[in-house]
C-alpha cells in the first residue's frame, strides 16, 4: 500500500512525494497508464510484448488493475521483474472516486482479504487425482468411439450414434480441461500448464492455444463489456443487454429482425460457432500472425484423425464425422457457458471494482454431480471469474464466503436451476429484441 496508506489524501501525497513521483488520477487517465497496488506503470511500449496480448492491457489503462493483475498472474516473482522497469511513480491511496460505485476502495480491500482466505484454505492447490481421472476419461471415451467406428463404420447406425456421442463427449470434456490448463490451475509449474494446454487444445481438439489465450483473457478482464469483451461481439446478428439494442434502434439500424432473435439464435450461433466460425477464426489468426509452431501442434490432431478414421470411412466420411462431432460439441459449449453470461448485465465499461464487475456479469447454476460434470464446474461461474487460477474442484468451497461478501455490500448473488438458466437465454434475447424494436419504431 505504501507509507501513506493510513493518511488522508493530502497528508499521504505529501509523505509519498518525498520518496517518489506522485500522480493524480486525471493524469493517469489522460496518459493511459495502469495502476497496480497504488503503483503507476507506463505500459505503452510493453503492451506490444505482453504475453497475454496488447488489447487486454489497453482495456485497463487509466484504471486500477490490481485485482485483475493478481487474478491472472500465478508467478508473481517473474512478473515483478517486468514491473520494475515500467514503474514511473505512485498514486495517492484511496483517491480514486468513481461516480458509478460507492465504497469501491472498501470492497477492493475486502476482496483482497477474501483472496488471502482462499490461499490460507489451500484452494489454489490442484488435485492430481482429479485431473488424472479427467484426462483418463478423455482417453477412454476417444478409444471407445474409435473402436465402434472401426468395428461397424456406417453399417450399424446405433453403434455409429454411440461412437459420435463418445467423440462429442471427449471434445466437450477436453474443452473444460484445456480451459483449466489455460488458466494455469492444473500444475504448479506455469511451463507445464502451457505445454499440457497445447497437448489438449491443439493435439486433442484441433484448435489454437495462443488464440484461446488471446481471446479468453479479454473476456475475463472485462466480461460483458461492450467493445471490450470479444464473447459478446454479435452486433450484426444479435443484440444483447438493454443499452446496445436501444442505441442501435434509435439509429434506425437493423440488419436482422432482432425482435425475433430469441428464435433464430438457437439455429444459427450454436450449430456454427465451433465447426465454422471458430475453425475459420483459428485459421485466419494463425496465418496472419505466422504462428507456424501452433500450426504444427494442430497438425497432430489432423494426423491423429486421419489414421483413426480415414482407413475405415474414407476421407469425405471422416470430414462428415468431424463436422457432426463439432456440431453437437458447439451446442454443448454454448448451452453450458452462455446461460451464465447472456442474461446478465451488458454495458460499457464502468470501471467498477473487480468483485462487483464479476457479480453483475455472471451467475451460477445449482450444484449437482451432473451440473458439475456437464459444465466443467462452470456452474460456479461467479467464483471462477473472481479466482480464474483456482482449480475448479475447489470453487464450491469459496462460494459461501463470496455470498457473505455480497450480503455485506448489497450485491445480488444469482444462482439458478439448470432449467431456469436455460430459459433465461431465451428470455434475455427476447427482452433485448423488444427494446430494439421499440426504439427502432419510435
Amino acid at each position: 500500500m505504501g507509507k501513506g496508506a493510513n493518511l488522508v489524501p493530502d497528508e499521504a501525497e505529501k509523505s509519498l512525494s518525498e520518496e517518489t513521483k506522485i500522480f493524480k488520477w486525471s493524469e493517469i487517465r489522460q496518459n493511459k497508464w495502469i495502476v497496480i497496488d497504488n503503483n503507476v506503470y507506463d505500459v505503452s511500449t510493453f503492451s506490444k510484448k505482453h504475453p497475454g496480448g496488447k488489447v487486454i492491457l489497453l482495456n485497463n489503462v487509466g484504471q486500477d488493475a490490481t485485482d485483475a493483475f493478481t487474478s491472472f498472474h500465478k508467478d508473481m516473482n517473474k512478473v515483478e521483474k517486468y514491473l520494475k522497469a515500467l514503474k514511473i511513480g505512485k498514486v495517492v491511496p484511496e483517491s480514486d472516486i468513481n461516480q458509478n460505485e460507492e465504497r469501491k476502495d472498501e470492497l477492493h480491500k475486502d476482496f483482497q482479504q477474501l483472496r488471502k482466505l482462499a490461499e490460507k484454505m489451500n484452494l489454489f492447490k490442484p488435485s492430481p487425482w482429479f485431473y488424472s481421472l479427467h484426462f483418463l476419461q478423455l482417453i477412454v471415451l476417444d478409444l471407445i468411439g474409435t473402436y465402434l467406428i472401426y468395428k461397424s463404420g456406417y453399417e450399424n447406425w446405433f453403434s455409429y450414434f454411440i461412437a459420435v456421442a463418445c467423440l462429442v463427449t471427449t471434445q466437450a470434456q477436453a474443452g473444460w480441461l484445456q480451459h483449466d490448463l489455460g488458466h494455469l490451475s492444473v500444475f504448479k509449474s506455469t511451463k507445464m500448464n502451457h505445454f499440457a494446454h497445447k497437448v489438449v487444445i491443439c493435439a486433442i481438439m484441433g484448435f489454437s492455444s495462443d488464440r484461446w489465450n488471446n481471446r479468453h483473457f479479454k473476456h475475463h478482464a472485462k466480461p460483458n463489456a461492450i467493445k471490450k469483451d470479444p464473447d459478446i461481439r454479435f452486433s450484426y446478428f444479435y443484440l444483447l443487454g438493454k443499452k446496445l439494442p436501444e442505441e442501435v434502434g434509435k439509429k434506425k439500424k437493423g440488419w436482422l429482425p432482432y425482435n425475433l432473435q430469441q428464435f433464430y439464435f438457437f439455429f444459427t450461433l450454436p450449430p456454427s460457432l465451433i465447426p465454422i466460425l471458430s475453425a475459420a477464426e483459428t485459421a485466419i489468426y494463425l496465418t496472419r500472425r505466422k504462428k507456424f509452431y501452433e500450426i504444427m501442434w494442430i497438425g497432430i490432431f489432423s494426423i491423429r484423425w486421419y489414421f483413426m478414421f480415414v482407413p475405415i470411412l474414407g476421407i469425405f466420411a471422416t470430414i462428415k464425422l468431424l463436422f457432426l462431432v463439432r456440431f453437437f460439441q458447439s451446442y454443448w459449449f454454448i448451452w453450458s457457458t452462455q446461460m451464465s453470461h447472456l442474461p446478465m448485465e451488458v454495458d460499457y465499461d464502468q470501471d467498477l471494482s473487480w468483485f462487483r464487475t464479476q457479480l453483475i456479469t455472471t451467475c451460477n447454476v445449482e450444484q449437482s454431480a451432473f451440473n458439475d460434470w456437464v459444465s466443467g464446474h462452470l456452474n460456479f461461474q461467479i467464483e471462477h471469474h473472481l479466482f480464474p487460477t483456482m482449480p475448479r474442484h475447489n470453487l464450491y468451497k469459496i462460494a459461501p464466503h463470496v455470498k457473505q461478501l455480497c450480503e455485506k455490500y448489497g450485491i445480488e448473488y444469482q444462482c439458478k436451476t439448470m432449467s431456469q438458466a436455460t430459459f433465461d437465454i431465451y428470455n434475455c434475447l427476447k427482452e433485448s429484441g423488444e427494446i430494439w424494436y421499440e426504439a427502432y419504431n419510435s
